[in-house]
């Protein structure tokens, strides 16, 4: 009986946090989405509106699922950033889906169901996403509730920079603001060691994309992994990843993902001494 209070007293909390009461499995595998447009996806985005072409590395899958606008856990589908990114912009495909499927192809996510929280806003700036703003702190929230309501994140996937290649002031900056916002998530997180992959920029809004692609490859930082996006196939020849670009990000994100898991996995005694082990384990 005590148990069952118990139960019952969690599943009321979850409730009035706006999180479904019935959440999914609790062997979720979480991976916050955040950043700018890119992240947020334009892929088959065309005079503000998408054209509704879902490519099949990006179809939906009841072992991929998001967190919706209002904190539940929902089958994840294009567009993932609907009702995450502003109002006025047009969502499209972006690397989240292909990222998750190409995941579970691989076999390697460890049976978990793959928990994508999307959070990215286009047309922001680094300095928009430091701890004390809005944005970090609607991104602290959803990591968070991803983590209460049964899930363990693997890693922060972050593409954001092209709003940061107007002014030389940004620019020059952005090294340094990038290395608070990895410590200052981690530490709020509680975990020190979270596995960050940052996009090397494709594009850029102003003159200055060489300084912050040189900022990003020059983060020092333990775990802060680097994907470039350089050259990618843009599909206005200016900004955006076109939606097959995407699809290819999402995969190289998966495999930087994979990569990092496979060099961190501890190494396997060799079979012998498991046997020492095991006789010392009896007889000692």
């Amino acid at each position: 009986m005590l148990l069952l209070l118990l139960l019952l007293v969690a599943s009321s909390s979850l409730s009035q946090e706006g999180v479904l009461a019935d959440v999914p499995p609790s062997n979720k595998l979480v991976f916050i989405l955040a950043g700018q447009s890119n992240m947020a996806g334009r892929g088959g985005v065309v005079a503000n509106r998408w054209d509704g072409v879902v490519p099949g590395d990006c179809a939906p899958s009841p072992a991929v699922l998001r967190l919706s606008p209002d904190l539940r856990w929902e089958e994840a589908r294009e567009p993932l950033h609907a009702g995450i990114d502003a109002a006025n912009h047009a969502v499209g495909v972006g690397p989240g889906m292909a990222f998750a499927n190409a995941l579970l192809r691989s076999g390697r996510a460890g049976g978990a169901v793959v928990g994508l929280v999307p959070c990215a806003v286009g047309g922001t700036r680094m300095a928009e996403w430091g701890r004390g703003t809005e944005l970090y702190a609607e991104m602290l929230r959803r990591a968070r509730v991803a983590v209460e309501t049964g899930g363990r994140i693997g890693a922060l996937l972050w593409y954001q920079g092209e709003s940061d290649t107007v002014r030389w002031s940004d620019a020059t900056e952005y090294g340094r603001r990038m290395g608070m916002l990895v410590r200052d998530l981690r530490a709020d997180l509680g975990i020190p060691h979270l596995l960050v992959i940052q996009v090397g920029l494709a594009s850029g809004l102003g003159q200055y994309t060489q300084v912050v692609r040189d900022a990003q490859k020059g983060i020092k930082l333990r775990n802060v992994r680097f994907v470039d996006a350089m050259g990618l196939p843009l599909q206005d020849g200016h900004l955006h990843l076109s939606t097959q670009a995407q699809v290819q990000l999402g995969r190289m994100l998966a495999q930087s993902y994979l990569n990092y898991g496979h060099a961190h996995s501890p190494t396997p005694k060799p079979w012998w001494l498991q046997i020492v082990l095991v006789f010392c384990f009896i007889f000692v």
